[in-house]
């Protein structure tokens, strides 16, 4: 894929790396998925809905894209899994360290392996939020420990993972689940409250990683893996609003798109859900107003577990 335009075709005003206060890294990579194929040209069709996309947000009542948003070229890393892992690592830490709000549009879920240690390396007593029907706690598998079903195995050895609307998961993935920060499809379709016990699970820095085939298949179909009895978009939309209101979300990654020639619809609400986040995130924020991402440089010297529950 080529980023030869700009994010959503906002003017180059509203493009450029030094003024932007947010950084989209696109990674078309898709080299362990194990049905469905096709999410590594997941950002290129996300980039060409967001070109038929209006930039005014109706809700927050706010032109999000003002802010700057940096469409940077594509991670094109795809040599091995560990090798596109990373690759996404070093980029996003990098950007991270110059104090942009970074997200990333994948691609299969293995690239939030990558992303999640770079922040978890940036952001004290980080909570991970995986959005996803499928729970991606394998430690190891087909011979990998960076594939899509190990996506966020790592996480839960070394930061606060809280997982929304898990419906497929494998029996061995229970020996690692911590089940009460796990909101499962089924019990939250009949818990008013679920939202407010997800927030309660959280610290205050958040990364969101949200797959795609969290979305029911009837208004998400395009994804490798879809499951029946999934999210629908405005209840989606009204909890992000209240994480992304109650915490401090430091980044978000956004996965599996699998585009369908014949099903533009999908790639749309991939397009306006990335957008409808990025309004979340500066709601009331002056344009003029400087962006400072938390970042603390005497953080994290390594990648070593450093996630210690809150004491207050």
């Amino acid at each position: 894929m080529s980023t030869s335009k700009n994010y959503a075709g906002i003017s180059d005003e509203f493009a450029q790396l030094e003024k932007s206060k947010i950084i989209l890294i696109p990674v078309p990579y898709d080299g362990t998925s194990t049905w469905g194929k096709g999410a590594d040209k997941g950002p290129e069709a996300f980039l060409e809905a967001s070109e038929n996309m209006e930039l005014y947000d109706i809700e927050t009542d706010s032109e999000v894209y003002k802010q700057g948003i940096h469409l940077t070229e594509p991670i094109s890393e795809n040599s091995s899994p560990e090798a596109m892992v990373n690759e996404v690592h070093a980029i996003t830490k990098d950007f991270i360290k110059r104090n942009k709000f970074v997200t990333l549009f994948g691609g299969e879920h293995s690239i939030s392996i990558g992303s999640i240690r770079a922040f978890n390396e940036c952001f004290d007593n980080l909570t991970v939020l995986q959005i996803d029907a499928h729970a991606d706690l394998r430690e190891s598998y087909e011979g990998t420990k960076y594939n899509h079903a190990c996506a966020v195995y790592e996480a839960s050895q070394t930061t606060n993972l809280v997982q929304v609307g898990i419906r497929s998961m494998d029996v061995i993935e229970k020996t690692v689940m911590d089940e009460e920060k796990t909101f499962f499809a089924h019990e939250m379709v009949t818990d008013e409250y679920w939202s407010d016990k997800v927030i309660e699970a959280m610290t205050e820095n958040v990364f969101i990683t949200l797959d795609l085939d969290a979305f029911d298949p009837s208004i998400m179909p395009s994804t490798g893996t879809p499951e029946p009895g999934g999210l629908l978009w405005y209840e989606t939309l009204e909890f992000l609003k209240q994480v992304f209101e109650d915490k401090n979300v430091v980044g978000f990654d956004i996965v599996e798109l699998c585009p369908n020639k014949n099903d533009k619809s999908s790639d749309f609400l991939a397009a306006k859900l990335y957008y409808k986040m990025l309004s979340y995130k500066f709601a009331g924020q002056d344009i003029d107003q400087e962006y400072d991402n938390t970042f603390d440089v005497d953080y994290k010297a390594n990648t070593n577990s450093r996630f210690e529950d809150d004491e207050d």
